[in-house]
Parts: C-alpha cells; structure tokens; sequence
C-alpha cells in the first residue's frame, strides 16, 4: 500500500477524532474491535458534516498478521480513515499509544484496547463530559479535559470474585500512594479521552512505556491541573488475552514506583508551560486562539 507521512501532534487538527489502538499479535480479535468501531464513527460522520474521524493502529512488533488485518480495512475504509503506524519492534502498551498519540490529526484523541472489552457506543459519554468542559470556557479550542471510561461500578457485580476485588482494592491504594494520582478509582481501563491541548501536554512527557502508562499519564495531568472526569463505561472481559495478571501487577508496581520516585528526585521533569498555567488558572483566558471549523 501507498506509504505517507504521519503528522506532528503540534500540527493544527484536521479531524475531530482520532482513535489510537495500540496492537500486538492482535490479528484475531482486532477485526471485531474495528468491525463495531468504524461502523458506529460513520454514522456520527452521517449525521454530523463537520465530525470526521480517524483510526490509528499502532501495530506494536507483532510476529503475526496483526499488520496484514488494519492494511485490508485500510483499503475497505480508505488510508484516510484508517491508518496503520508500524514499528519495527515490540516497545510495550505505552510506547505504542504515545507514538500514535503525537501523530493524531484529531481535535480529541482517544486510546482504546485492540480487544474491544468496552462498548465503543460509550464513547459518547466521554464526548459528553468534554463538550460540558468546553462549554464552560471562552475559547473553546484550546480547552484542557481528559474523560476516561471506568468499570468501578462493576466491582460490585457478583460475577467478579472476593479475590479481585480485594486485589482491585489494595491496587487502587497503591496507584494513589506511590503512583501519586488521587481520586481515580479505576486507573487501568482502555478507553480514555484527551482534547488536543491535554494530549499535547502530556504525552510528550510520558516515560513509561509498560503497563502503567496510564497512571503516568493521569499523574501528569494532576500536577498540571488538567480536569480529569471519571465515567462508567460497559466492559466485558475478552478471551485471548496474552497478559499474565501476576506478572503485569509485579511490573505496574514496580513501574509506578520508579516513575514516583523519578520525579520526586527531578531525574524527570515536568514543566507547566506557563500559556498552560494562565489557562487553568483563568479559563477564560487563552494566549493562542485558533478557530477551525471542526465538530467535536
């Protein structure tokens, strides 16, 4: 297929939304995730002339077909809707959404799983809670707001056993003392939402590449004050999955644990730029207007 460059993050949006799917080995359960998703944006794009949309997977070193699968819904759908970002070697969950987030053509950028564990008509709920923040503010364009979806209300359904909920709830503890984020009951889902402007914020400075990328993340949008809204989302645990749960909680722990610590210690920086420092901390401000015809 006909290769193209992908765009900068810092380049002015030309969609409304970008969809980054981190993918490794995922030839099997990618097409039901893009055969629910791509259908649902096009019928947002019907009812809507100013909502466009793209699809990026971020095929993360996989050994099987994953590639092959987004190339044959790239030319079903068009390079312009769905769009495949290749990388030449296995970087971890993280590496993968950060490398797809700072080439979005989109207004706002979501993340979700290539498993299609959450309902992607939840979206709207996400949308929702962004249009209510932007609404709140003068110059819409430049509005900082992350909505990500959460299964905490799931915690109390009888199928999740005394186990995981305990496990769910020591880890919870753990994120918000070590990992430094507070508030946040369900950290781990993959399905979260940024504006443009919160994206360029942090994803620039994220380190992580593992599991607890989230958390980062979520961290670095604390400290800079960015509104960060929590909404329940429908789940369903999908069969395939290649992640030893032991394992990937020994490596978050311990992941979270040196990203703490690296920025207690300054041995990663975190500025505030202060164009950013102005807008929270006068939203009706913003230094660097830009006006596109562009629906979210």
């Amino acid at each position: 297929g006909r290769r193209e460059p992908f765009p900068s993050l810092f380049d002015a949006p030309q969609k409304a939304l970008s969809v980054v799917v981190p993918a490794y080995n995922e030839q099997k359960r990618l097409p039901a995730m893009l055969d629910e998703a791509l259908p649902y944006l096009e019928r947002l794009a019907e009812l809507d002339s100013a909502f466009s949309y793209e699809v990026v997977v971020v095929d993360d070193g996989s050994s099987d077909r994953t590639a092959d699968v987004v190339i044959a819904y790239t030319q079903r759908w068009t390079a312009d809707k769905v769009r495949l970002m290749r990388l030449t070697r296995n970087v971890g969950k993280g590496g993968a959404v950060k490398r797809g987030a700072l080439r979005c053509r989109g207004a706002a950028i979501l993340f979700c799983d290539a498993d299609g564990a959450t309902r992607f008509s939840d979206l709207q709920k996400l949308r929702q809670c962004i249009r209510e923040t932007r609404q709140e503010v003068e110059h819409q364009d430049d509005v900082l707001a992350i909505a990500i979806g959460s299964r905490y209300h799931l915690e109390s359904s009888a199928e999740r056993s005394i186990v995981r909920k305990f496990i769910s709830k020591v880890f919870n503890v753990y994120v918000e003392v070590v990992g430094g984020v507070k508030g946040i009951r369900d950290t781990q889902c993959g399905f979260k939402l940024f504006t443009r402007r919160a994206a360029q914020l942090v994803f620039p400075s994220q380190h992580v590449e593992r599991w607890s990328f989230d958390v980062e993340l979520l961290y670095l949008a604390q400290r800079a004050g960015v509104p960060i809204t929590e909404v329940p989302v429908q789940w369903v645990e999908i069969a395939g999955s290649k992640l030893s749960i032991v394992k990937a909680i020994f490596n978050m722990m311990s992941d979270m644990a040196l990203m703490r610590f690296n920025y207690l210690s300054g041995t990663w920086a975190f500025q505030v730029p202060e164009h950013v420092r102005l807008t929270i901390a006068d939203p009706h401000h913003s230094p660097a207007v830009r006006s596109h015809s562009i629906s979210f």
